[in-house]
């Protein structure tokens, strides 16, 4: 008989793999260095085919190269020089343009920039056809040495170059676009949103009290970064235990911390074991089951709009705008439920976000930071209103409500002007 870490092995396969998937994301050379690799692998192939005479016949002759070993080592040489000065170049352009990024819209957005294919693919292009290039330049030789020129090789480097003129003008215009803040948001909005339709939809179970059990620990350190539930509900319900979850994503978890409670205390080795399978650590948080990570670095983009330094209340409302949209397509879904049922048997107890925690997280700190500036607090009443008008859930037109009351007391408090605090009573919607 299967084991139970045999048979829930691909479920729990499954939270580690979309962790491993995000977080290969973060890694700047994944992309250029398989780039380089194909242009290598690309060259040899080329000089192979050709010596081979596999493909020449099939191409029109006055297509191909058709110079001398000198005029094809001039070529190669200066396709392979000038690739890779402007991949310097290009390399120079996105330090550049991570600096300005981080001084005017927080560190934590660097990763947005770093995970951009479209940064990681220029690169790439540039450092292949360099590779690509030296490879066919040490196939070339001269009459002395048994005259070789790969004419399909040095076409096909010619073409490249052509492409690589080609990605730079978009490197430029990318570039140029994506360090425009409503870019930022509108990408950082775009992560949030595909969080919220991993969601399911309906009316989650109520939450209920748990049992207290034996502490599980775990020597590891790191952000948890997803959470395996089903797996280890799974594993309760087969050992008809209960397991209590201490952290959820998002949480950083420290060495030889107690992570969970288990009943049974039988269980808990067996315990500690499917933790270790269910859990995916990092050194950074993800967005993937951790609402708030993307909530927050929205949130700190409208916070350093507005700083006296920048003093740009138009880019805290983008913000607010972007923060009304996630809470409407939020309507039709439900955040996880804190505990899970087998079998109408509660296994698995857990700490989730949930709808009061997520409005909180999206505005306190913007409420706080934006008293005495009308235009911003205007416009977060006026988000809360237009949420609730398409919110039919009493419980979350109850927090919404709780918060445009926050922002009303603020303004009654910060605005001076009659006129601006009129102007925040009248915007805000009538309770039920």
């Amino acid at each position: 008989m299967p084991s139970w870490r045999e048979r829930w092995a691909p479920l729990a396969l499954t939270a580690r793999l979309r962790a491993t998937i995000e977080a290969l994301g973060d890694i700047f050379w994944i992309r250029p260095g398989l780039l380089v690799l194909g242009g290598a692998l690309l060259g040899q192939a080329m000089v192979m085919m050709e010596q081979a005479d596999i493909g020449l016949p099939l191409l029109p002759e006055n297509w191909l190269y058709g110079g001398g070993e000198a005029g094809a080592r001039d070529m190669l040489g200066a396709i392979a020089a000038s690739t890779i000065g402007v991949a310097g170049t290009t390399f120079s352009i996105t330090v550049a343009a991570l600096s300005l990024a981080s001084g005017q819209m927080g560190p934590r957005l660097l990763r947005n920039f770093v995970r951009d294919p479209g940064n990681q693919m220029a690169l790439g292009i540039f450092l292949g056809t360099f590779a690509y290039c030296l490879v066919v330049l040490r196939t070339v030789r001269s009459m002395d040495e048994g005259s070789f020129v790969p004419q399909l090789g040095i076409t096909l480097a010619l073409l490249m170059a052509l492409v690589c003129v080609a990605t730079l003008v978009r490197f430029v215009h990318h570039i140029a676009s994506s360090i425009n803040v409503e870019t930022v948001i509108e990408g950082v909005h775009a992560e949030l949103l595909e969080a919220v339709e991993l969601l399911e939809e309906g009316a989650p179970l109520p939450p209920a009290p748990h049992p207290a059990g034996t502490p599980v620990t775990l020597d590891v350190h790191g952000y948890l970064r997803a959470v395996d539930a089903d797996a280890l509900a799974d594993w309760a319900a087969a050992r008809q235990a209960v397991l209590v979850l201490n952290v959820r994503p998002g949480h950083y978890l420290f060495p030889c911390g107690a992570v969970a409670e288990v009943t049974p205390a039988t269980e808990t080795e067996a315990a500690r074991e499917a933790l270790r399978d269910a859990l995916a650590l990092g050194p950074r948080q993800a967005a993937t089951q951790d609402l708030e990570f993307a909530v927050r670095q929205l949130v700190e983009v409208a916070l350093r709009a507005l700083s006296p330094g920048i003093n740009d209340p138009f880019t805290a409302v983008a913000v607010l705008d972007r923060l009304g949209a996630t809470l409407c397509a939020l309507v039709p879904r439900r955040l996880p439920a804190s505990r899970i049922e087998r079998a109408g048997r509660t296994v698995l107890h857990r700490r989730v976000t949930d709808y009061a925690g997520l409005c909180d997280a999206m505005f306190h700190t913007i409420r706080q930071s934006a008293a005495g500036n009308p235009a911003v607090m205007i416009r977060l009443v006026e988000v809360l209103g237009r949420v609730r008008a398409v919110e039919p859930r009493a419980e979350r037109r109850a927090e919404l409500d709780r918060h445009v009351a926050l922002v009303l007391a603020a303004g009654r408090i910060a605005l001076t002007d009659p006129a601006d605090a009129a102007a925040l009573e009248a915007c805000a919607p009538r309770p039920d």
